[in-house]
């Protein structure tokens, strides 16, 4: 019914930028919250930042002053936007979206910080 499509992953130096989107499209009502998760191989997924529909954020520690979640309600597109990146970033990154009763879950797009 909903479908979330990431975008915008790929190999960038440390201290690059990236911008993730993803979108959400489908039978849409209203998209209510939305956020990222990152998972790094063998460690468990982490949420990274979410985003209300009204526009209040939060961010999970590692990528507080680095990374900034937006959103355009008109679009149902979720952006992350990823600054001074490390290493450590390296992970698959999903988007999540509410709609309705359910939180539907993306594909992934991977990011790989290495020099």
């Amino acid at each position: 019914q909903v479908h979330v499509v990431e975008s915008g992953g790929d190999l960038v130096q440390p201290g690059g930028s990236l911008r993730l989107s993803c979108a959400a499209s489908g039978h849409i009502f209203n998209i209510g919250n939305m956020g990222w998760y990152r998972q790094a191989p063998g460690k468990q997924r982490e949420l990274v930042a979410t985003i209300t529909r009204g526009g209040t954020t939060a961010y999970a520690v590692p990528v507080k002053g680095r990374f900034t979640i937006s959103r355009d309600n008109a679009k149902n597109t979720v952006y992350l936007q990823m600054n001074s990146l490390k290493p450590e970033d390296t992970a698959v990154y999903f988007c999540t979206a509410k709609h309705m009763l359910q939180d539907y879950w993306g594909q992934g797009t991977r990011v790989t910080v290495s020099s």
